[in-house]
């Protein structure tokens, strides 16, 4: 009965990450990823090492098709700290969740613009000015962060809820 329950965790957590690395391989407008939403997720619904591996996991098996870069520390580093907000996510009310949303988009635009900056060569001068237009021109990709974070951090959370409460019900033989 154990290993039973083991395997169905084992496939949960397997078709989340393949769903996760499905969304970010597929044809979509930059930065419109689900990594955002599944790091706050895993955060609040899963145990630590778990919530940090299942977006690692997609963002690692999704890279080996899209390529690696030289910011992708900043990244990786921005979707872990998205998983602690996660954990702090008490509440799943929307208001909860469009702040938790909202503080690791804003977050992970902070950390991957700065590792733009820091990391990508001559792109930008190391100066202030040149930190200051590495922001400047991430901002329409923030735009999309902003709308990704909100679109699958909802997406998730009300899915499992509506998935919990529908797998729990057990049929009445009325109907």
């Amino acid at each position: 009965m154990e290993n039973r329950k083991l395997l169905k965790k084992i496939i949960s957590y397997g078709l989340i990450i393949l769903l996760a690395v499905f969304a970010r391989l597929i044809p979509h407008s930059p930065n419109f990823a689900p990594i955002g939403g599944l790091a706050l997720f895993s955060g609040s619904k899963f145990k630590k090492n778990i919530a940090l591996l299942i977006p690692l996991f997609a963002m690692l098996i999704s890279d080996l098709f899209l390529g690696f870069h030289n910011t992708i520390v900043y990244v990786y580093v921005s979707f872990i700290i998205t998983v602690l907000i996660g954990r702090m996510i008490k509440n799943n009310n929307w208001q909860s969740l469009a702040l938790a949303s909202l503080t690791s988009s804003v977050l992970f635009f902070l950390i991957t613009n700065f590792g733009v900056w820091a990391a990508a060569g001559s792109m930008y001068p190391k100066t202030i000015d040149g930190l200051w237009q590495s922001y400047l021109l991430g901002l329409p990709f923030f735009r999309n962060t902003l709308l990704s974070d909100f679109f699958y951090t909802f997406s998730f959370f009300y899915s499992h809820r509506f998935l919990s409460n529908f797998l729990l019900k057990k049929p009445s033989l009325l109907g």
